[in-house]
């Protein structure tokens, strides 16, 4: 993605004033537009799909349809590929959190994240790049997949049938938060290589992005927390 692109944002937040300083913080600074508020998950749904943002900032605890239902009815809508959800919350080990992830959110911030870093992590979800804080959503999804081992564990061996030795070597250091490049030198292959390994990965295992892989890595037991 070129510098230049305006990458378009709607907020759902139930907090009014948060929701006016997002609104405000974004939309002022080159770059961002904001194409639309919400106060609910219900709402926020129905901007996902009126207005296809690139990244919806959602937070994780609202009344009625709560962040995780909206995450996950937005991911599963075919209209609405294109966007990327971001989930706003409080505390970072959060099991909600950790559902909204495994609904297809691409990462998450702590809503006390200083301003040029929320505006530094929209840009990066929008362009399809690593997850936001690698460090601290690795560290979420390691914690819930220890203490909550999920079904997807016991189904490893055919979930991982799928990809191919190197793959699993990709999809290791994908959930150890490594970048392409970082990748790319682990293994002696070209950048570019290590994209297609990437690409590859997330068709075969059906995941929309770089955050699905780590779930899928850290739920069969291919990464186990350290």
């Amino acid at each position: 993605m070129t510098t230049d692109r305006v990458v378009s944002v709607a907020v759902a937040d139930d907090q009014p004033l948060l929701c006016a300083a997002l609104r405000a913080l974004i939309g002022n600074t080159p770059g961002f537009t904001v194409v639309a508020e919400a106060a609910d998950g219900a709402q926020a749904v129905a901007a996902a799909r009126d207005q296809r943002p690139d990244v919806m900032l959602m937070d994780i605890r609202m009344p009625g349809t709560d962040g995780v239902e909206a995450t996950r009815q937005i991911t599963s809508d075919p209209g609405c590929a294109g966007v990327k959800i971001l989930i706003l919350t409080t505390f970072d080990l959060d099991e909600l959190v950790y559902a909204a992830l495994r609904a297809g959110a691409s990462g998450f911030l702590l809503k006390d994240i200083p301003p040029e870093d929320l505006l530094a992590a929209i840009r990066v979800v929008a362009a399809g790049d690593a997850l936001i804080a690698p460090s601290v959503t690795r560290r979420l999804i390691a914690e819930f997949a220890r203490l909550r081992p999920p079904p997807a564990a016991i189904a490893a061996a055919s979930v991982l049938e799928q990809i191919t030795e190197r793959e699993r070597e990709v999809l290791a250091l994908v959930a150890r938060g490594l970048s392409n490049s970082e990748i790319a030198q682990a293994l002696t292959i070209s950048h570019a290589t290590a994209k297609t390994y990437i690409s590859r990965l997330l068709t075969k295992l059906g995941a929309r992005d770089r955050a699905q892989l780590v779930m899928i890595a850290y739920e069969t037991r291919l990464v186990t927390p350290a």
